[in-house]
């Protein structure tokens, strides 16, 4: 009869506490977020973004390869929600995705850039989907395409055809002068051969992108990130 009573009294106590323990545990959980809330250390580059930037690499179509690395410098701010999400100074990341030397007698240089991720000075990081869009600062090179192609300076057949002409004239006289009236023929095939070499050592050109060509790149999907945690004695401050 006595063991009996034991259970009997053990069950009892048990059907007190554990009902409040479990109150207790409901009160002090904190209550689930609304549905469409987001989270306050979470910061969103919006699509569409351009960010403006320096190349802090040189860059080139002689030396660079697919695959090669590059950083640049945030030269502009970039703001959402009326707020600065990307500082000036902060630094973009990125590789060269494609390069083309420049063909012997045929064909610009050109090199492909695009961007990887995005890195505060407080250390928020953004991995970013971007191309590029501009450059400048690289003597005649340009952006063409949707794909973030810088193709170097290239030369027009009509600046070829005046070159060559230039050649053909100056070689013309300097044959005339060699060898009276009769050498001007031998001395226009020289000039013209002359000037269309020179022509073509002015056209078909390694593209370089020095340090600080200013570049920009354009956000292709919104692209979040949380915060970085603030230091322990800033937060005391």
């Amino acid at each position: 009869m006595k063991k009996l009573a034991h259970i009997a009294l053990a069950g009892a106590f048990a059907a007190t506490l554990f009902p409040t323990c479990a109150a207790r545990a409901q009160t002090s959980a904190p209550p689930p977020p609304p549905p469409g809330a987001q989270d306050e250390n979470v910061v969103t580059i919006p699509a569409g973004t351009t960010i403006e930037a320096e190349l802090g690499t040189l860059l080139s179509t002689k030396t660079s390869k697919n695959g090669d690395p590059f950083t640049a410098r945030v030269v502009e701010p970039v703001f959402g929600k009326g707020e600065e999400i990307v500082p000036v100074g902060s630094t973009l990341e990125g590789r060269v995705s494609f390069v083309k030397p420049p063909g012997r007698a045929t064909g610009v240089a050109e090199m492909r850039l695009v961007a990887d991720s995005i890195t505060t000075p407080d250390a928020t990081k953004f991995t970013v989907a971007a191309g590029l869009q501009d450059a400048q600062g690289a003597g005649g090179a340009h952006v063409k395409g949707d794909e973030g192609t810088v193709a170097a300076e290239g030369k027009s057949k009509k600046g070829t055809a005046v070159e060559t002409g230039v050649g053909a004239g100056v070689g013309a006289g300097v044959g005339a002068i060699a060898d009276g009236g009769t050498g001007a023929l031998y001395g226009m095939g020289i000039g013209a051969a002359t000037g269309l070499f020179h022509s073509l050592i002015k056209k078909h050109k390694d593209l370089i992108l020095p340090q600080g060509t200013e570049v920009t790149f354009t956000i292709n999907r919104n692209t979040s990130a949380k915060r970085a945690a603030k230091p322990a004695d800033s937060e005391a401050q």
